[in-house]
């Protein structure tokens, strides 16, 4: 998928989201992040753009400072609005191989984050969705754009342990297939270390699995509720994973 896909993915994905938090109302829970109330995933959101939207001006040695949101509900939708413009205009404006600052050095650049805040802002619209809904659609995203998105959060595994993720104690390899996509991924964990790449081989053996749609894979490898079936080793399979 090339730079301006995943702008067009980035105004799609926010625009429904914006939909579903107003429909939602900001005082909703919101299921999927048990803590956060949809004024508090808005929030989020808008200072995940910002920081976006600040990156692309900064060194990759100069970290951009955290936001801080207003704190009532209409002024936050506002701010929320001109951050994400901001955003959206940078990276139209950028050459998607500049390097910039990331929290994630060894990707960063323009075109990384026009990946990341596509996906980024897709899941939390997928949030916003079960704030809004008791039975959340299971075919809401594209194939193309589903495999895609698990293919970013996998090769975000390698890093993720310096960057959220706890450290990975469990070994194994793990095998995800998105059916409808035609592709699959597997993933090694051993001393600590993830590693990902294609299926190579179909005879390829796993100690756990990951099978469904690239909708349903997408979900479940951001820790999302899916339709996806898991098997076998599925602390490892835990471990190892994006969300």
């Amino acid at each position: 998928m090339d730079h301006e896909t995943f702008l067009a993915h980035i105004v799609e994905q926010a625009e429904a989201m914006r939909q579903a938090v107003v429909a939602a109302g900001p005082s909703a829970p919101v299921p999927t992040c048990p803590e956060w109330t949809v004024k508090d995933l808005v929030g989020h959101m808008a200072v995940v753009h910002n920081m976006a939207g600040e990156a692309l001006t900064r060194s990759i040695d100069d970290r951009p400072a955290r936001a801080t949101p207003p704190e009532d509900w209409t002024e936050l939708l506002a701010w929320w609005d001109e951050q994400r413009t901001t955003l959206l205009a940078r990276l139209a404006a950028a050459d998607p191989a500049k390097q910039v600052w990331g929290f994630v050095p060894e990707l960063a650049s323009a075109g990384w984050w026009a990946r990341r805040q596509a996906h980024e802002t897709a899941i939390h619209r997928l949030d916003a969705e079960h704030a809004r809904l008791e039975k959340v659609p299971t075919l809401m995203f594209g194939s193309k754009f589903a495999a895609d998105g698990i293919d970013e959060v996998l090769r975000m595994s390698e890093f993720r342990a310096r960057v959220k993720r706890p450290e990975v104690t469990v070994e194994g390899t793990v095998l995800l297939h998105a059916a409808d996509a035609g592709k699959a991924w597997v993933l090694h964990a051993e001393r600590g270390v993830v590693k990902y790449g294609p299926v190579e081989d179909s005879a390829t053996h796993a100690d756990a699995n990951l099978v469904g749609t690239a909708d349903a894979v997408y979900r479940a490898a951001w820790k999302r509720p899916s339709t996806a079936i898991a098997s076998g080793r599925v602390e490892l399979l835990q471990a190892v994973h994006g969300g």
